[in-house]
């Protein structure tokens, strides 16, 4: 019996090392969730080889990025080289422009210009995929799309499927700096190679166009909104276009953030900015001063000779020392149209942002108001060409905050959603925090604008009133590093991204096990392991840093606890004694919740009815009131700040039970990271629990 067992236990280790041997090809995550992995189930290897033995590529504006992700993922997936042909004989792929199969014209019309229908066809014995689109740009994203079900595994037989983009542009903005710093970046330094460009094109800029074409993004702003103005000068800007000659093959428009006071030469520059100098020769930037008019018109004709499909300027004015019109006096309008007027001739937009809470700090002390009652006044001034970039929340991409009630508010000027996906407040890529749910909760939040059902979502597709663009912007989260995003993890919410953007009504589950798959494997362990990993970490994160939406907790940096120099700051923070904890915001306060249509200016505005998700953005909450859980307000939070420390403990444990399940490479770097969040996350809960021990009287910090 003895030897039995010692037999078993060494079938068992040889069994275990087989499989970690397989598993622990290095795997260093560059590949994102492209990660052609082969089919190793032999039916499914046969069906997928049988639909791509022929495949009849139609010529189009990205029949050469078609081309290549067809000929990678076969030769990875399939070990099978693509066979283009003119005509399929017995099974294959069709990719063509235009109505065909019993799909008319006026259905692919009906999908907008980026739609497509993929069908599994039969005809006289033959059966094949056709993908289809009025436009290039729809094929493209077709292809991308039958990948994507081949890398999750998904049966071809008998698909139909109509896609079609509920928001037109979808961008990410890049706060990339000319000297290869990011800032708010924590995956690496800058992507793009400044001292390099535009003679040598890395091939890792053709994979950043491959990686967001797959996920819907049709635009980038390369440059950070703290702009520096070197990057109008020429020299750079012939950099710039050589990027954009490589986003082009993969419809990514290009777009660049630019300083306001660009025209100023040297001496006339901001003392802030000096230290860039300027690309002009003029003493003012005012917008409504001749000179600055035609230099802006003479700079935008320069541009637009270099890239003709030029998409236009994001600016950050009159915000933390970027110059601006109120620089000079005048105002948002001046300065926003004053540059339309420049690009509307090459069909370009000026997105200006609503971040702005410098100077004027007297005329409310509350900074969560400024956007609504600096822009609302302007409603209708503003051309048709300029767009409202606006950031989710009042304050600054805090972990959790209430919908900044600009949305539904600006009735005739475009509004574009600003959401972040590097980590500023969230732990930065040492933390895994997955922001797929916050995201939704955004998109979902009904305004009443236009009674029940005017979401944030609608609202940005431009149901609701006659908004003549609809985009959407990502502060993205890539750099430098060999895995793009610093944190494995942290890929997710680049893709999550994406796939909201393309369609803001999807669901937590398919997008993130599309995810898992494609980036990881389609095991069902690993699927269900990772899913359990993910869906908690973002309440559990904002319960131990932020909670009830307090916002403003974190250092300089943006990353470790500073409680103490946050609190009782009546401008951006919020008021802590013996009573209680939060900011009164409610009409007998600031008086913040009058910005919302009512019912949610009502909810807000009483303690008992304001969802206790945000209840310290806008309450006052003394410690003994009575939570909807039956425990007090003091028992609660003091419950809350533990879950980040146990979130991290609980996804240590769960990593590790993958070890042997995902390659070894991945599996260590990822666990590398969770212990720096075990020990950040222990450091944020002890100081948070010192502090609000000071006024509630609390013993011990065990939870």
């Amino acid at each position: 019996m003895t030897n039995k067992l010692n037999f078993l236990k060494q079938v068992l280790f040889v069994s275990v090392f087989l499989i970690v041997t397989n598993l622990s090809v290095a795997d260093s995550g560059y590949e994102l969730w492209m990660n052609y992995k082969p089919v190793k189930e032999d039916t499914l290897k046969s069906h997928y080889a049988a639909y791509c033995s022929e495949i009849v590529l139609s010529k189009n504006k990205y029949s050469d990025a078609i081309k290549n992700e067809l000929d990678r993922s076969l030769k990875f997936m399939l070990s099978q080289k693509a066979n283009y042909t003119g005509k399929i004989s017995r099974s294959g792929i069709e990719i063509k422009t235009g109505a065909g199969y019993g799909i008319s014209k006026q259905e692919l019309e009906d999908l907008t210009g980026e739609g497509y229908k993929i069908r599994q066809v039969e005809d006289k014995g033959r059966k094949w995929i056709v993908i289809m689109s009025s436009s290039d740009e729809g094929l493209l994203y077709g292809t991308f799309h039958l990948i994507r079900l081949m890398q999750c595994g998904q049966k071809l037989d008998g698909i139909d499927i109509s896609e079609s983009p509920k928001i037109k542009n979808r961008m990410l903005n890049h706060w990339d700096n000319l000297d290869g710093y990011i800032e708010r970046g924590y995956g690496g330094g800058s992507l793009w190679n400044w001292s390099e460009l535009p003679e040598k094109i890395s091939d890792r800029y053709i994979d950043y166009a491959r990686a967001n074409a797959s996920i819907g993004i049709n635009g980038t702003v390369i440059h950070n909104v703290n702009a520096d103005p070197r990057v109008l000068r020429k020299d750079y800007l012939e950099k710039v276009a050589a990027l954009a000659n490589v986003f082009r093959k993969y419809n990514i428009k290009m777009y660049l953030s630019v300083n306001f006071g660009a025209p100023l030469k040297p001496s006339a520059t901001p003392d802030v900015f000096k230290r860039w100098g300027g690309v002009g020769n003029l003493d003012t930037a005012d917008p409504l001063d001749p000179a600055v008019i035609d230099w802006w018109k003479r700079k935008v004709d320069e541009i637009y000779s270099l890239i003709p499909d030029f998409g236009g300027f994001l600016v950050k004015a009159n915000c933390e020392g970027m110059p601006g019109p109120q620089t000079y006096g005048r105002t948002h309008v001046d300065g926003a149209n004053m540059l339309a007027k420049a690009l509307k001739p090459h069909n370009g937009i000026v997105m200006w942002r609503t971040f702005v809470y410098d100077d004027f700090l007297s005329a409310d002390p509350d900074r969560a108001k400024r956007p609504y009652k600096e822009f609302v006044p302007l409603d209708n001034l503003f051309d048709e060409n300029v767009v409202l970039q606006v950031k989710n929340g009042p304050l600054d991409f805090q972990p959790r905050e209430p919908v900044l009630p600009l949305f539904g508010a600006m009735k005739r000027t475009s509004v574009v959603p600003e959401l972040q996906i590097t980590q500023e407040y969230l732990g930065h890529s040492n933390f895994l925090v997955y922001l797929f749910p916050m995201w939704k909760d955004f998109f979902d939040f009904d305004t009443y604008c236009k009674g029940p059902g005017s979401t944030v979502g609608k609202l940005t597709e431009g149901k609701l009133y006659p908004y003549r663009y609809s985009a959407i912007a990502g502060v993205a989260n890539t750099g430098g590093d060999t895995n793009w995003t610093g944190h494995h993890f942290a890929q997710a919410n680049w893709y999550a991204f994406g796939r909201l953007a393309w369609n803001h009504t999807l669901e937590i589950d398919p997008v993130t096990e599309e995810w898992i798959k494609m980036t990881w494997n389609c095991d069902a362990r690993t699927m269900n392991v990772i899913k359990k990993i993910m869906y908690p970490t973002w309440e559990s994160c904002v319960a131990s840093t932020t909670p009830y939406a307090i916002g403003m907790t974190c250092d300089r940096a943006h990353y470790g606890p500073a409680f103490q120099q946050r609190s009782n700051n009546s401008y951006d923070g919020w008021t802590v004694n013996e009573t209680g904890l939060g900011t009164n915001r409610t009409t007998s306060g600031t008086d913040f919740v009058s910005q919302y249509f009512p019912p949610n200016r009502d909810m807000y505005n009483n303690i008992n009815t304001c969802p206790e998700k945000v209840l310290l953005y806008f309450h006052f909450v003394p410690w003994n009131h009575k939570m909807r859980s039956g425990k007090t307000f003091q028992e609660e939070l003091f419950e809350g700040l533990y879950k980040g420390m146990d979130q991290v403990q609980r996804n240590t444990l769960l990593w590790t039970a993958l070890r042997g399940s995902v390659d070894r490479q991945r599996h260590e770097e990822v666990m590398k990271r969770l212990k720096i969040e075990k020990i950040d996350a222990e450091v944020y809960y002890n100081d948070a629990y010192t502090f609000f021990s000071k006024y509630t009287g609390a013993k011990s910090n065990e939870p």
